[in-house]
């Protein structure tokens, strides 16, 4: 599999395919048992998440993980840990434009956020270090439909925004592909073919999906 700089790509298959397994050994949370990995000309098969993350991978996880006991502003504190007080004030500047309501509610706990916010902070975390890459596990798991759309509306912006290079795996795959330079398709862990998003037809995906 290859992903191009300022790609969005999506990678569908269905459930046990695969697809949260493969963004975890991208990112470093799990280490194949063969194959490497190479990332701006690099090998980075062996390297540890923390060196990953500085060279420019982020990583959304399913469900929008954050951290609840936190208010806003300190869960983007701790998505910008460690960079200096212009690039940190500079992020959060974008992260704000990006995501108004991040800023109205700056000091809320994230506890008591709705799914919808929960899910935009989780994003402004891992945008804070403005990775080069941003691997995406079900963005908008969980939230209703209006809400599937502004996130994945969401997504769009970043790429085109950010200049970020994007892996998406995404349940809701037609809204997927919308926005979708290329896709790969996923079955069994094996990648069968690599496709534009528009010769993807309803039958293609009904022999992914349930043969």
């Amino acid at each position: 599999m290859k992903i191009r700089e300022g790609e969005l790509v999506s990678l569908i298959g269905p459930n046990g395919s695969g697809k949260s397994t493969f963004l975890k050994v991208v990112s470093g949370l799990l280490f194949p048992t063969k194959g490497k990995i190479y990332f701006l000309k690099e090998d980075i098969t062996n390297y540890p998440v923390e060196k990953r993350i500085k060279m420019g991978i982020g990583y959304f996880l399913q469900g929008g993980e954050v951290f609840l006991n936190l208010t806003i502003y300190e869960n983007l504190k701790m998505g910008g840990f460690g960079l200096k007080e212009k690039d940190f004030k500079n992020s959060l500047e974008e992260i704000f434009s990006l995501f108004p309501l991040l800023k109205k509610y700056l000091n809320k706990r994230a506890g008591l956020l709705s799914g919808g916010e929960r899910q935009a902070l989780a994003l402004g975390i891992v945008l804070m270090r403005k990775p080069k890459l941003l691997l995406l596990d079900e963005p908008s798991a969980g939230l209703a439909p209006f809400l599937v759309k502004e996130i994945i509306e969401k997504i769009k912006m970043i790429k085109e925004r950010f200049k970020t290079t994007i892996l998406l795996v995404e349940q809701n795959v037609k809204e997927a592909l919308k926005i979708a330079t290329s896709v790969y398709l996923l079955k069994n862990g094996k990648v069968i073919s690599e496709e534009k998003p528009e010769n993807i037809l309803e039958k293609r995906l009904e022999e992914i999906f349930f043969r």
